[in-house]
């Protein structure tokens, strides 16, 4: 289960990929999550994923 505040899915998501991932695809396919969901509630709070920093930021 993942955490449904914008600001707490933040930080899971980041340290998944910080510590397990190399890709955000790597995660959203692993973790059976909706990319366009993950991704629309992290640009309301102003956060999008940097492929060349894989971290949302």
């Amino acid at each position: 289960m993942i955490p449904k505040d914008p600001v707490m899915l933040l930080s899971f998501l980041n340290l998944k990929l910080r510590d397990y991932y190399k890709s955000a695809e790597a995660m959203y396919e692993d973790l059976d999550l909706d990319r366009s969901e993950i991704e629309e509630k992290l640009a309301a709070i102003g956060y999008n994923y940097d492929k060349e920093k894989n971290q949302f930021v």
